[in-house]
């Protein structure tokens, strides 16, 4: 493809993250819109019937157990593998938060927490030309908005915060899942900001090349 040594050292995790955000989000589209699950249309009716150490639909949980391989991994990837970014400490910390998230929701059957996120990809094929920078934020910024800033505290934080004690009055460790989810909710407003920093940067022609405005100027090969 041509690549610049600095792209084609990120090319691997590019790709490997390209390949399962793929998988996952298709294997999400097809819970929630091609099973009998009514969680995107009516969040609340994850609650619906909740008591303790209720089964676990087997195609739940292998979601559970796919996002929990990959988080658990990413912990260590962020950590060792990937190239460290400005961000990569409040990455980690969104690993660790996101991973307590799965792996208790999953032990206290209070599987209404769901978290996607942004993968920044640059590929070999970005169009060219002065505003050929702003391409990938135009589409990234609005579909950050609405999936993280709009759908999720919609959906998914109406429904623990909110609906959760109308259907299970004393549902076990409340504060502990909204506290980790409002956690997310921040670390999704801190990127959003990158994006649009990005947006920023590209229109007062501060950016003549579609650049990650999380990196440093200067990535040292080697990370202490």
């Amino acid at each position: 493809c041509n690549l610049q040594p600095k792209d084609a050292a990120k090319m691997p995790e590019s790709a490997w993250k390209l390949f399962f955000y793929t998988l996952s989000w298709s294997y999400g589209i097809y819970l929630l819109f091609f099973t009998d699950y009514t969680f995107f249309h009516d969040p609340p009716s994850v609650f619906y019937g909740w008591q303790k150490g209720m089964e676990v639909p087997t195609d739940i949980a292998v979601a559970y157990l796919l996002q929990c391989s990959f988080y658990g991994h990413s912990i260590y990837a962020t950590a060792y593998m990937d190239t460290w970014r400005k961000d990569s400490v409040v990455m980690l910390l969104h690993h660790v938060v996101t991973l307590t998230l799965i792996a208790f929701s999953y032990a206290f059957r209070a599987g209404a927490a769901g978290d996607t996120r942004l993968s920044w990809v640059k590929p070999p094929w970005v169009p060219r030309g002065p505003w050929a920078p702003l391409t990938p934020g135009c589409s990234l910024c609005p579909g950050r908005f609405w999936f993280r800033l709009y759908w999720f505290p919609l959906k998914v934080l109406y429904a623990t915060s909110h609906s959760s004690l109308q259907v299970v009055p004393n549902i076990p460790f409340y504060f502990f899942f909204n506290a980790l989810l409002f956690i997310l909710t921040l670390m999704n407003i801190y990127w959003f900001l990158y994006i649009v920093q990005f947006v920023a940067k590209v229109l007062m022609g501060q950016m003549q090349e579609v650049n990650d405005v999380r990196e440093y100027d200067v990535v040292d090969s080697k990370k202490t």
